[in-house]
């Protein structure tokens, strides 16, 4: 075997900290995908100065993992990440550096350090605000048609082709005031997003079509409260979006 065969990758050091983090992605900034938000924030943390953590292998890459990323086009006030740091941060001096390098429409909101409870378990429903750009006729109609329905079925293509999706089974409420949609959406597998809603909605009112959509709040959804009451991820305090 020869040399080169043997050798193995450099193996990086355990992080030091992690930090979660609250982002908002704004104005012209929701038309960014995922991948173009990644890298202007690992861009944003090395102005900063902010020494992120490394993976080991052949391809080291910054430890940072995301949860629930918007779809490109939808705007957001509650987008989360996880960033593994090489040394330890004082939290708000991370949100001040980031706060300086960001660009605009992408604004981090938020820092903590993170007890490790999986995203998973603290994100489990989205608020949402969808706002029509034109008139749309029999809205109302609409919406109340797909909450009265035992099942609404929409396709979408994914990766890994088209696939349906039960919109009605991820709903936890859709109505509409001062002719703005409002919608609550559990987070279940495989994921429904408000565009498979919009979709749904435009079979009846073709006007919803092209709506823009806000990501108002992320958060455990509180059965037993009346509207929209979130758990903060961060601080499991109850949070009435509206």
């Amino acid at each position: 075997m020869s040399k080169r065969a043997q050798q193995q990758p450099e193996q990086q050091a355990p992080p030091k900290q992690r930090l979660r983090m609250r982002y908002a992605k704004r104005g012209t900034a929701r038309f960014m995908s995922h991948r173009d938000f990644a890298r202007a924030f690992e861009r944003a943390l090395n102005r900063a100065h902010i020494l992120m953590a490394y993976s080991s292998g052949f391809n080291p890459h910054p430890r940072i993992s995301y949860a629930n990323a918007a779809a490109t086009g939808a705007a957001s006030e509650a987008e989360y990440l996880e960033v593994a740091l090489a040394q330890v941060c004082d939290p708000q001096k991370v949100l001040t550096a980031l706060s300086r390098e960001m660009p605009p429409g992408m604004d981090v909101l938020e820092v903590v350090e993170t007890d490790r409870t999986p995203f998973t378990e603290l994100l489990t429903a989205s608020a949402w605000l969808i706002e029509p750009v034109r008139d749309a006729p029999g809205l109302a109609e609409a919406v109340d048609a797909v909450m009265a329905a035992d099942a609404v079925e929409v396709q979408r293509m994914t990766k890994s082709g088209m696939r349906t999706f039960d919109v009605r089974a991820a709903l936890i409420g859709l109505d509409v005031v001062d002719g703005h949609v409002r919608l609550m959406l559990r987070h279940v597998t495989p994921l429904v997003r408000p565009d498979d809603v919009l979709r749904a909605l435009a079979q009846t009112c073709p006007g919803i079509d092209g709506a823009r959509v806000t990501r108002l709040a992320q958060g455990i959804w509180d059965e037993d409260a009346s509207g929209a009451v979130l758990a903060d991820p961060f601080t499991g305090a109850a949070v009435t979006v509206w």
